[in-house]
């Protein structure tokens, strides 16, 4: 877990089956933030991610760059990424950018997994 002292932290672990890896976030991502979501999300290795936003309240347009790398990168790989949890403000900043369409979102962790399964 990578923690920062404004109280945001990054953690990744293990999915409900070895094809998925999920990383949480807890904290606004920033530009202060947002490479540790970067670190998180390729130490995930050669498998499917999720990034849970569960308990992120607000996302910048660093954030908005990261999680477009983030989806890319795991393009190329051949691996899905899906986002869970986003909130109103979450989702809207990324319905503005007109990136929202390149994620597979889920409103919950499980259901997120059963459809990276």
């Amino acid at each position: 877990m990578r923690r920062m002292s404004d109280g945001f932290h990054v953690a990744g672990r293990a999915g409900a089956n070895s094809s998925v890896h999920v990383v949480q976030v807890k904290g606004a991502i920033t530009h202060a933030t947002s490479p540790a979501l970067r670190d998180a999300v390729v130490a995930a290795g050669p498998i499917n991610v999720i990034i849970d936003l569960t308990d992120v309240p607000s996302i910048d347009s660093t954030a908005i760059g990261t999680l477009v790398r983030a989806f890319v990168t795991c393009n190329k790989a051949g691996r899905k990424l899906a986002l869970v949890g986003l909130n109103h403000r979450v989702a809207h900043v990324l319905q503005l950018t007109g990136v929202d369409s390149l994620f597979d979102r889920h409103p919950t962790l499980p259901e997120a997994e059963a459809a990276l399964s």
